[in-house]
């Protein structure tokens, strides 16, 4: 568990702290300020039920059904109906990263102040996260609008005491689940339900660990690829920061800096400098544009999780009489606002657009790869599949087959932001998919970080082929952790291990801080 705790205070969550929380198990607190926020929201919700105004999902029926207007003594069973209705998820169990993820992207959106939960909601999420009480969350039946409803449902669930969730690894019914760690569940008042389930936490809790993997992803394909142009006796000129400048997108700035930076002091680019080759195969000449247009969709994606994260996405939203109008609901006191926020669209075009872009990062490692292996286009230097007995022994050969059934089934999959479904009666005529969006995005660079993982290890065999020529002082730094965990291959082995490893080492990050030990100026 991760030593220190993440401030949720609905305004400054990030896709870092996320992953705290998701994959380190970090602990939350909230202060005192969005405390404040809470119990004032929830004074406006009791005022507003008081006043006995018609408000959507407070004292009325959900969806198609939001004419039918709720008895004052059914009100708060309707909360109970909604949250139980609701949990129609199937498929796979989501994971306990995905979990805590949704958790804390949840509890961030709530400590806003615009749903008008009491304090006690709060409380319990706080505490099923520093207890590790994990809702079992099915992972599909959401459409990103009106949020991701059943996936916060099955969450919800375990709020009121029912359900399922995992504690200490034991698969517990709600109560029970809550029982364990000392606490108790909830009976919802007026919106609470509502407040709960109705939101983009399934979306941008994905997103956010995406974006972090994604990150990881780049870096590391940069890193690759300078050692693969090294390996190859490839120019580094076509990293030049004056080709950069006359066509200044930021990403492939970056990207070609990264190359000048992991390849400085380079004995082996130095040795051919002045060589009579004139131009490299393009998936080596234009890794600087290729890498920075997918550095580029990261960084947009970044953009929307970072703003989602921070963003009340439940719909109605409570606010102060004097920050709405007539076409408010609600008294002198407090207003009632419906919209669209919980619309996943702009969450689900950008997952779709980085899925997109790291089907090209993927496809361009392969194509390194298969410059590295491929004896019909591979340099002199290197034998054939960089085995020594090639013929007896086939070396790399499979490592590409895999490459290519990772990258093939990245550009295979669909871009789910391009279809709707209308649903609840034709009421909700548009949706936005952003969650099936989200599930492609987080395998797309699953697979991604195997095709580049690939890559590396394909790169440190081929730098062994090399003479006594030393790499650059990032690629050096890159090889040798690399042989700290996967050796030389000196003979045919099975190399589904060296693959799953070279995936830690750019998951954990591993191989960054290794590299930037010796690299003052870092992986960009």
């Amino acid at each position: 568990m991760s030593d220190h705790s993440v401030v949720v205070d609905g305004s400054s969550l990030t896709p870092a702290g996320v992953e705290r929380v998701a994959r380190e198990g970090a602990t939350v607190s909230v202060p005192e300020s969005a405390r404040q926020r809470v119990r004032a929201s929830r004074e406006r919700i009791v005022d507003i039920v008081d006043s006995g105004e018609a408000v959507y999902g407070v004292n009325t029926g959900f969806g198609e059904l939001v004419q039918e207007r709720i008895p004052d003594d059914e009100i708060e069973a309707l909360q109970h109906n909604l949250v139980r209705s609701h949990a129609a998820g199937t498929g796979r169990d989501l994971e306990q990263p995905e979990i805590r993820a949704m958790l804390v992207t949840r509890l961030n959106a709530l400590v806003a102040g615009y749903s008008g939960v009491r304090e006690c909601v709060v409380d319990l999420l706080v505490g099923m996260l520093n207890n590790g009480v994990h809702p079992v969350v099915k992972a599909k039946g959401s459409l990103g609008a009106s949020g991701d409803l059943a996936p916060l449902a099955h969450l919800a669930l375990v709020v009121i005491g029912e359900g399922e969730a995992i504690v200490d690894g034991d698969r517990l019914a709600g109560d029970e689940a809550l029982a364990r760690v000392g606490l108790e569940p909830l009976d919802l008042r007026p919106k609470e339900g509502l407040a709960l389930i109705n939101g983009t936490q399934l979306t941008v809790a994905i997103g956010a660990l995406v974006v972090r993997d994604a990150e990881r992803a780049m870096r590391m394909a940069d890193v690759a690829g300078a050692m693969t142009t090294e390996a190859t006796m490839s120019t580094t000129a076509n990293a030049h920061a004056s080709i950069q400048r006359v066509r200044p997108h930021q990403g492939q700035a970056t990207s070609a800096e990264n190359i000048r930076r992991l390849t400085r002091d380079s004995e082996i680019v130095e040795s051919h400098r002045n060589c009579d080759r004139v131009q490299d195969a393009y998936s080596i000449r234009c890794l600087p544009q290729v890498h920075g247009a997918v550095r580029d969709a990261i960084r947009h994606l970044r953009t929307a999780i970072e703003t989602e994260l921070n963003s009340a996405t439940d719909n109605p939203l409570v606010f102060p009489a004097d920050e709405a109008d007539d076409r408010a609901s609600g008294t002198d006191q407090a207003a009632v606002l419906s919209g669209g926020n919980f619309h996943g669209q702009p969450l689900a075009l950008r997952l779709d657009y980085v899925t997109s872009a790291l089907a090209n990062l993927a496809s361009i490692a392969e194509r390194r790869v298969d410059r590295l292996l491929n004896p019909n286009v591979q340099e002199p230097h290197l034998p054939p599949f960089l085995t020594t007995d090639s013929g007896l022994e086939s070396g790399y050969m499979i490592a590409q087959y895999t490459a290519a059934d990772l990258v093939s089934t990245i550009q295979t999959q669909g871009r789910p932001s391009t279809d709707s479904v209308p649903v609840s009666g034709n009421q909700e005529d548009h949706v936005s998919m952003s969650a099936q969006s989200a599930h492609v995005a987080s395998d797309a660079v699953d697979r991604t970080i195997r095709v580049v993982g690939i890559e590396l290890a394909c790169a440190a065999q081929a730098l062994d082929f090399v003479d006594d020529r030393v790499p650059g002082v990032g690629t050096r730094a890159a090889h040798r952790t690399i042989r700290d965990h996967v050796p030389h291959l000196e003979a045919d082995r099975p190399i589904h291990r060296d693959i799953e490893t070279m995936a830690d080492l750019i998951r954990s990050d591993e191989l960054l801080a290794a590299i930037e030990r010796d690299l003052d100026d870092g992986v960009a």
